[in-house]
């Protein structure tokens, strides 16, 4: 049972969730990455986050960033071409980081339409099909020796350049998720332990304010 402090916290931060903003980790292989993508995915606002894997799953979140997973629903997808589908079916621009001669600064994409940030995996990058099917492809631009940034990093540069732009825009400042949405949430955040026993039985989430039952 949620204390009324920690029940208005999670309200604080749910009324700030974008739902039209997401990161999809194409084949992200290292559980202290992932788990750091998802760590400012959740900082800036994320809702829900995708993933594509070779192995169908995902890797093992790093301790220190464990608890996020909590706060930010990830959906894992077969391959990159039906996540990518998938998210532009919902009205996402798809944005893939990746150096090559027609990629942009990534400060020049406009973050406030609906917009989801493909990483590529630690090796290898963005996948050709990833940027074959992405609508343009973003480049944080390099001063020194190295040509490119830890993937987390990146995300974390890219992540907070849409926030700034939103924050700009107002859309913090309004709730985001519709109704139905954000009771959902709230339930399942407020009530994990319960939410899950209801998922299991075919039975729906009471009120929040009427606590589990």
């Amino acid at each position: 049972m949620p204390t009324p402090e920690r029940l208005a916290r999670i309200r604080a931060v749910l009324d700030r969730r974008q739902p039209d903003l997401t990161v999809l980790m194409e084949n992200v292989s290292k559980p202290h990455n992932f788990s750091a993508i998802l760590r400012s995915a959740d900082a800036v606002g994320v809702l829900e986050a995708h993933a594509v894997h070779p192995t169908g799953g995902v890797p093992t979140h790093h301790r220190s960033s464990a608890g996020v997973a909590k706060w930010v629903y990830l959906r894992v997808h077969p391959d990159v071409g039906s996540a990518i589908a998938h998210l532009k079916d919902r009205g996402f621009a798809v944005y893939a980081t990746r150096l090559s001669p027609s990629a942009v600064d990534y400060r020049e994409v406009d973050y406030t339409r609906p917009a989801a940030v493909v990483l590529g995996s630690e090796k290898w990058g963005v996948s050709g099909e990833a940027a074959r099917l992405a609508d343009a492809e973003i480049v944080i631009p390099m001063l020194g020796m190295a040509q490119s940034l830890n993937v987390s990093v990146a995300a974390a540069v890219i992540l907070f350049e849409a926030q700034r732009q939103r924050l700009a825009a107002g859309l913090y400042d309004r709730v985001r998720l519709d109704p139905a949405t954000y009771r959902r949430v709230l339930f399942e955040w407020a009530y994990p332990e319960e939410a899950r026993r209801l998922r299991v039985e075919g039975r729906p989430y009471p009120p929040v304010g009427e606590g589990p039952g």
